[in-house]
């Protein structure tokens, strides 16, 4: 596998804890007053920066030891930019993005002081990051985000260390298409004015839970999803081979071509059960 779980067994103890002085630059969204709030629970003092605080930023980063980027897709790299110049040497710059390369590069071009790169693999709605999935990539000076990661395994997160490269990679189908994928699915249904209720009381396991992820979906800001898919070329790139192939089996469902498909489906068995994931 590309991924490789760094995930201790036993996990850190956040006794005694060193209190840390942190800034989350978008901590009043969702995802950033999540972070808040989980370090405040353990002992650390949290500041957050919005849009309208620039003006006072000299003051909220003084002494910061970690400022935590949560911003939207396409501001992260110009927010990055416009932090670094306030950071100290010795300030450690994480980001929370979903997309790696970029803001690491970004991170390391304009900061000379500590950097990685986190990419939650959990919405904001969580209760906690007990069983969550983590992934870590390395930039600058890891030992100085240890304490940060011991909190993390110590509140039952499971980190994954890769590169930024590997990371947007695996990323494209991991989120990428699954979003384009649910998008499309939650426009046709709309588009059919499927009575949903009706079409639960009498669903299957597997449509109920598709049905639960489409409504976390379109319950969100319709800019996080859309700024997923369009994050990078190589996503778009992918979301159009996609298209072709739902628009290649679509001809041959309208060409009632049975065989076909039939050759389709044990073509794409073979797959899966090569990965062993058949047995």
């Amino acid at each position: 596998m590309v991924l490789q779980s760094s995930l201790n067994p036993k996990l850190a103890s956040m006794k005694d804890v060193k209190s840390r002085q942190i800034t989350i630059i978008g901590g009043r969204g969702r995802m950033g007053n999540l972070f808040r709030e989980k370090l405040l629970a353990v002992g650390h003092k949290v500041n957050v920066l919005e849009q309208e605080d620039w003006d006072y930023a000299d003051q909220i980063l003084n002494n910061t030891e970690l400022v935590l980027v949560s911003v939207p897709i396409k501001s992260t790299v110009d927010v990055i930019k416009r932090v670094a110049k306030y950071l100290s040497p010795n300030t450690a710059l994480c980001d929370i993005t979903s997309i790696k390369i970029q803001p690491t590069e970004a991170m390391l071009s304009y900061h000379t002081g500590p950097v990685i790169g986190l990419h939650p693999m959990f919405g904001p709605s969580i209760k906690s990051f007990w069983e969550q999935k983590v992934v870590v990539c390395p930039g600058r000076n890891h030992e100085s985000f240890q304490w940060l990661l011991d909190f993390l395994q110590s509140q039952g997160a499971e980190l994954i260390t890769c590169t930024p490269e590997e990371h947007d990679r695996m990323m494209v189908y991991i989120q990428a298409t699954q979003h384009f994928c649910r998008l499309s699915l939650g426009v046709f249904l709309a588009q059919t004015n499927l009575d949903l209720e009706q079409s639960l009381s009498i669903s299957s396991p597997s449509f109920r839970q598709e049905i639960e992820i489409l409504k976390r979906l379109f319950c969100q800001n319709p800019n996080l999803c859309v700024d997923i898919i369009l994050a990078t070329e190589e996503r778009c790139q992918a979301i159009k081979s996609l298209a072709h192939t739902y628009s290649r089996l679509a001809k041959l469902v309208a060409q009632k071509d049975r065989d076909k498909l039939i050759q389709e489906f044990e073509n794409t068995q073979d797959f899966f059960q090569k990965n062993n994931f058949c047995n």
